[in-house]
């Protein structure tokens, strides 16, 4: 028999049976050199004595195990029920301490990733749900198109339109697919920001040169005072991005014959980007909703834009060890200030 197999109680009546065994022998040994009465009855009541003093040590022992393989089943339960951590026992020299510190410890572990997923879980529908509130207006749209085209007759000038009008809500959906794209590759480290020590001026010159046409269609006055001696660890990519972000909402949302100022100082620990325009401003408590993603105000639906930039602005700024800062009344324009932490820094920043 294998001792894998053995119970316990198996094990204790093995035990007293040899134990019995071994005092039968010793009495009758005893008996048979010294001849004597009295002698085998003190060893008797010796035996007796021992044996009594075991079976109530295995009685005692037996019964702490009991209590705590119950104990521990019952703690296991709830834990992967997620109803309550383990009990504390604090005596610590025992064995069943370590064992509830270590499942203390495997409690919170499981607590972590139930919460972690349930976040993910969470963070992903809202996602979804997202995404379908977004391309449901273009694809009703295009739909209503199409079927406008294949059944009713018009003129080729009017065809033309239509399919102007179909053309701008696929720009609309793909604009919208490659905002999503990006985004999730560096939620979830697809994409890791590549940090080199280089100019600012060059990734700010990058970022203005996508709005400077759309700037000159409305007559916005752009101003950039940046020195070319700036430099800081940086990727320029996706930073490039995350003001481009920030300069094409500036542009956005400021009237005809508005004035947009960029302006880049050195800091001791920081370099701080300064983007102000003179646009309709935001109210202070809409000020820490605008960084959601796909949230627009009520106000300016009527111009175009999916309500993500400014998101994914703040993503790529502090997967860099940055942050965003804002500054705006109503009526009296806004001020974005992007921190990012300067070069010297690098070797102590912990990066993605």
């Amino acid at each position: 028999m294998s001792a894998g197999r053995l119970s316990i109680n198996r094990v204790c009546t093995l035990g007293a049976a040899f134990l019995g065994i071994i005092s039968i022998v010793a009495i009758i040994a005893a008996f048979l050199i010294t001849k004597k009465l009295t002698v085998v009855w003190l060893e008797l009541m010796f035996v007796t004595l021992v044996i009594a003093c075991v079976a109530s040590f295995v009685a005692f022992l037996r019964r702490k195990l009991v209590l705590f393989s119950d104990n521990l089943c019952r703690t296991i339960d709830d834990m992967l029920d997620g109803a309550a951590p383990p009990p504390q026992i604090y005596e610590e020299e025992s064995l069943f301490y370590k064992i509830n510190h270590q499942l203390a410890r495997l409690y919170e572990v499981l607590r972590e990733n139930r919460e972690s997923i349930a976040k993910e879980r969470a963070d992903l529908q809202e996602l979804i749900s997202d995404i379908s509130h977004q391309v449901k207006t273009p694809i009703s749209n295009l739909k209503m198109v199409n079927a406008t085209l294949l059944e009713q007759p018009m003129p080729e000038e009017k065809q033309r339109e239509f399919l102007q009008a179909s053309s701008g809500q696929l720009e609309k959906l793909d604009f919208l697919m490659q905002a999503m794209i990006k985004t999730s590759r560096l939620e979830t480290g697809v994409i890791s920001l590549e940090r080199k020590v280089q100019p600012i001026y060059d990734t700010l010159a990058a970022a203005l040169g996508g709005i400077l046409l759309n700037a000159e269609r409305k007559n916005i006055h752009v101003s950039v005072d940046c020195p070319t001696d700036i430099v800081l660890a940086h990727d320029r990519k996706w930073t490039s991005e995350a003001l481009f972000n920030i300069l094409d909402n500036a542009v956005k949302y400021t009237t005809a014959d508005g004035n947009i100022q960029v302006s880049v100082q050195s800091w001791e620990f920081y370099v701080k980007i300064d983007i102000t325009d003179s646009g309709k401003g935001i109210a202070e408590g809409r000020q820490g909703m605008i960084f959601k993603r796909f949230y627009r105000e009520e106000e300016v639906h009527d111009i175009e834009g999916i309500g993500i930039g400014l998101y994914l602005a703040r993503e790529i700024v502090t997967m860099q060890g940055g942050y965003i800062k804002v500054v705006s009344k109503v009526g009296d324009g806004s001020t974005f200030s992007v921190f990012l932490p300067r070069a010297i820094f690098e070797g102590t920043l912990r990066l993605p």
